[in-house]
């Protein structure tokens, strides 16, 4: 059996079990899916994984491959709504969770980049958690966060939070994340937003270790206040001592003492029982052009990790962002089938369900190298989302495409020394009457 199939029959075998306790995913236990219909939960759950952009009438036809008894739009739409979001959220999990014996490793860690990103969606202003007045248009957007944290070494996604983009808050979003993290020691890589005291805390109290991006010596930053070397590059160790109490003694001696302030969240301190809290750092300085430089804060021993490397495990840091474009363009994160929160939710989960299950079997293809080629190739993740979304969709009785051999096929060069300045543009919610037909 091809790896690919593998990946299938455990995917497939997880909503199986699902389905045999689905109560526990639904919204009235006892009475839904209690019959048996066209559309049992796991169709559902299968049918949600391999969905496109298009309208949901397109997307079952080419499910039920145009069957005159293909299911209308109403009948999908009040089975979905009876499976809560937790479902989708739980089977992410258990997929992801499946294949943690075979993830590569650096030097022992996992290496996991934590960054979110803004989800357009329908507009609706009477959502007051996910709404904003635009300044240069009568019209405003609704928008969901998505906090998410990413295995570098092996391309998936480990666990997510979503938060109503006005609730947002990615500093408590890392924490929480950082908690809930099960498995081998992991190295936490940020950019600048997540330099934060209880970001560093919750780490150090996990047993884990983190490297963030933060302002420069010369910003109003974290390093703000602490004497440090006057010199384009170093790599020193600091100890600061947090606390809540403001005694003579912490205000003049502001190089040991940080004071935190009752609007600053630290979990680790109070007034009564934990008046202290000792933070070890090291903080490593280095030049990227002739004229900028970098900060960075990490916890790693000096003698395992040297500055040269703490600065190559930082750009390393890129692969989440791509990983968000992917996700995003490539496996449809911007087109919704609802405007029920619910529901987008559901379908966030499926998506990045979808994103794990291409990446896992992608992962797995060996691109050959032939030295008569003008550039070093690399796999079309694109048009792999395409094959592998194909080849989750079909059912038994049609035979499988050979997976690994299209998607060994479909290269693109690597073209190294280019760079491109992000283009800021807001994107808004795709409208339902402008679908891909």
């Amino acid at each position: 059996m091809s790896y690919s199939k593998k990946v299938k029959q455990t995917l497939l075998s997880i909503i199986e079990e699902l389905d045999s306790y689905h109560w526990l995913f639904t919204k009235n236990p006892e009475t839904d899916f209690s019959r048996k219909k066209k559309w049992s939960f796991d169709e559902i759950m299968k049918f949600m994984l391999s969905m496109e952009g298009k309208s949901i009438k397109d997307e079952l036809l080419e499910y039920f491959d145009f069957d005159n008894l293909t299911p209308s739009n109403s009948a999908f739409n009040q089975r979905r709504e009876q499976i809560l979001p937790e479902a989708f959220e739980f089977l992410f999990h258990e997929f992801t969770n499946s294949f943690q014996e075979n993830y590569a490793t650096y030097k022992g860690y996992r290496l996991i980049a934590c960054d979110g990103s803004d989800i357009c969606i329908a507009h609706n202003p009477k959502d007051e958690t996910t709404y904003f007045q635009s300044t240069q248009a009568s019209r405003g957007f609704n928008q969901l966060h998505l906090n998410a944290i990413y295995d570098l070494c092996n391309k998936v996604y480990v666990d997510a939070i979503i938060q109503p983009a006005r609730e947002e808050n990615e500093n408590r979003a890392m924490c929480d994340l950082i908690d809930r993290y099960i498995g081998i020691p992991a190295i936490f890589i940020a950019d600048r937003g997540y330099e934060n005291y209880n970001i560093f805390a919750h780490t150090e109290e996990k047993g884990m270790y983190y490297l963030i991006r933060v302002k420069d010596i010369k910003s109003n930053g974290i390093l703000s206040g602490l004497t440090l070397p006057d010199a384009s590059e170093f790599d020193i160790q600091k100890t600061i001592t947090l606390t809540k109490k403001q005694t003579n003694e912490i205000k003049f001696n502001k190089e040991k003492y940080k004071f935190v302030p009752s609007t600053s969240t630290f979990d680790y301190l109070d007034l009564h029982t934990n008046k202290f809290y000792d933070l070890k750092m090291r903080i490593v300085r280095f030049p990227i052009t002739e004229n900028t430089y970098e900060c960075i804060i990490t916890n790693l021993p000096p003698d395992q990790f040297s500055a040269d490397e703490i600065k190559k495990l930082y750009a390393k840091r890129w692969g989440i962002e791509t990983s968000f474009r992917e996700l995003k363009y490539a496996i449809g994160l911007t087109r919704f089938h609802s405007k029920k929160l619910e529901y987008i939710k559901q379908e966030i989960w499926s998506r990045m369900v979808l994103y794990n299950f291409c990446e896992i079997i992608t992962c797995s293809v060996v691109v050959e190298k032939n030295k008569k080629r003008k550039h070093t190739y690399q796999l079309n993740f694109t048009r792999a989302i395409h094959i592998c979304r194909y080849f989750l969709s079909i059912k038994k009785e049609k035979a499988p495409p050979d997976v690994e051999y299209l998607i060994g096929h479909e290269l693109l060069p690597v073209r190294t020394g280019r760079s491109d300045p992000r283009k800021v543009k807001h994107q808004s919610a795709i409208s339902f009457l402008y679908r891909a037909a």
